[in-house]
């Protein structure tokens, strides 16, 4: 079932408890407050049961962990490049399964950092053109995501690592060298392997072979796919902005799609920025959006069990939105191209959650002086109120314009909500313009829903 947003009460003049300095894109406007999306990191070697690429460099991608989880040579993590034959990979089901889940846009990775690309290119042999299988999945994603009304977004790493003129990684670049992370910048490394361990630099005519090996795929990418709503970058920190030619690129993509939005990993150049795995102390300024992972992989692995809960996710897209980002949840299907049944089973369950709430979420602003012991949400007219933790005795949200409340109802059933008003008397006396109190709201009923949220309807304030 597609969610259907409820249209607020109509106003000409902005509520003072709505945000209203959010950054829209010109030309991507739709990407502030898209609210949800979902990423799908998938290549060969989900053949094999192991992560995306990290595998092939000897390195966790699991934030913290020094341990790798798939020990495998270069050689093993593509040799089964010659037997992709995803024969279940069914892109219509994963355009439905999106659209069910509420999600405004879907982000795929056209080539990881591996080098091997799910679409097809005059510029590499190793790539789903000459595998077994043989169709361009990355066409079919597009038009099946595009089929369904839903924004589309291309993975693209700027790093190939199995490209010669990168140079190709090899056994003996072991161990992955640091050279742009932060613990190489750290002063305690100074002398370290850590701090002076770099990246193998090809010679001048390699490295123009590979910016003209870049564009070219971008430019398949951005001429023969239609509209690309979104391009999400990788990999940047192995060159810096001067190498990878941000600015040449960023006008490149800007000449052929002038409208895509573009992440912050093509450095100096991004529209938005990407913190990944973790919610930020700080949310940053301007457009953003958190990229995460249902388990710890971003690719299926079969050991990949510590999975969150749907109850977590949802919170954790609530906290996001209610900071003016957008959650991008990762899947990713198995070597024969099915989905996995549990993550399938989560976005279905969000999903659920999705048919009656969606409108919390999605095409709202966080709010401003308002003051409630959850995250809140709003547009013009409406507030709502997310019970991430169930009230035992009543609900009290403080710093809102109580003259103007209208009504009060629980989102999941629609329920009316008994509510009495507050204001401090001698407040009340010394306040200028709209009176600003407090709502007491008795505990409503658990509905049923994962989270249940309360929305306030404001009356339109007098111009």
């Amino acid at each position: 079932m597609t969610p259907t947003l409820t249209a607020a009460p109509d106003s000409t003049v902005p509520d003072s408890f709505v945000r209203t300095d959010l950054v829209k894109l010109p030309g991507g406007e739709w990407f502030t407050g898209a609210g949800f999306g979902l990423f799908v990191h998938w290549d060969h070697a989900s053949q094999q049961g192991i992560e995306i690429s990290w595998p092939l460099v000897g390195r966790s991608i699991i934030p913290g962990s020094d341990r790798v989880e798939d020990t495998v040579t270069v050689e093993q993590y593509q040799s089964t490049a010659a037997t992709f034959d995803p024969v279940e990979w069914d892109a219509v089901a994963l355009a439905r399964l999106a659209k069910q889940a509420g999600a405004r846009y879907v982000v795929f990775t056209a080539r990881h950092h591996a080098g091997y690309s799910m679409f097809h290119t005059a510029h590499s042999e190793f790539g789903i053109q000459h595998s077994p299988f043989g169709r361009d999945i990355t066409r079919e994603f597009v038009e099946a995501i595009r089929a369904e009304g839903i924004r589309v977004g291309i993975y693209y790493s700027l790093p190939d690592w199995n490209h010669p003129d990168y140079p190709a990684f090899t056994m003996s670049d072991r161990p992955y060298p640091l050279e742009h992370w932060p613990a190489a910048a750290d002063p305690a490394n100074a002398g370290t392997p850590v701090a002076d361990d770099r990246h193998r630099r090809p010679t001048p005519e390699e490295w123009s072979r590979y910016q003209d090996y870049l564009r070219g795929q971008l430019t398949e990418l951005l001429t023969g796919y239609g509209t690309i709503d979104l391009l999400w970058f990788d990999g940047e920190w192995e060159r810096s902005e001067e190498e990878w030619d941000s600015a040449g690129l960023r006008a490149l993509i800007k000449s052929l799609q002038p409208d895509v939005v573009i992440n912050d990993r093509l450095l100096g150049q991004g529209d938005y920025k990407t913190p990944e795995q973790g919610f930020p102390v700080t949310a940053p300024d301007g457009p953003w959006e958190l990229c995460l992972t249902i388990g710890q992989m971003w690719a299926w692995r079969p050991g990949d069990t510590k999975s969150k809960s749907t109850v977590s996710l949802l919170t954790t897209l609530i906290e996001v939105a209610s900071r003016g980002g957008n959650l991008l949840l990762n899947i990713g299907p198995k070597g024969d191209g099915s989905l996995n049944g549990s993550q399938v089973t989560t976005l279905e369950e969000i999903g659920a959650w999705m048919d009656a709430h969606a409108e919390s979420v999605v095409g709202v602003a966080p709010t401003s002086g308002v003051d409630f012991y959850g995250p809140s949400t709003a547009r013009q007219g409406r507030l709502y109120l997310h019970l991430v933790m169930r009230p035992i005795e009543q609900v009290i949200v403080r710093g809102i314009p109580v003259e103007r409340v209208r009504s009060v109802r629980l989102l999941a059933t629609g329920e009316e909500l008994p509510f009495e008003l507050n204001v401090e008397v001698h407040e009340q006396a010394e306040q200028t313009g709209e009176a600003q109190g407090e709502l007491h709201i008795p505990a409503p009923a658990a509905s049923g829903a994962l989270i249940d949220v309360i929305a306030i309807d404001f009356e339109p304030l007098a111009g």
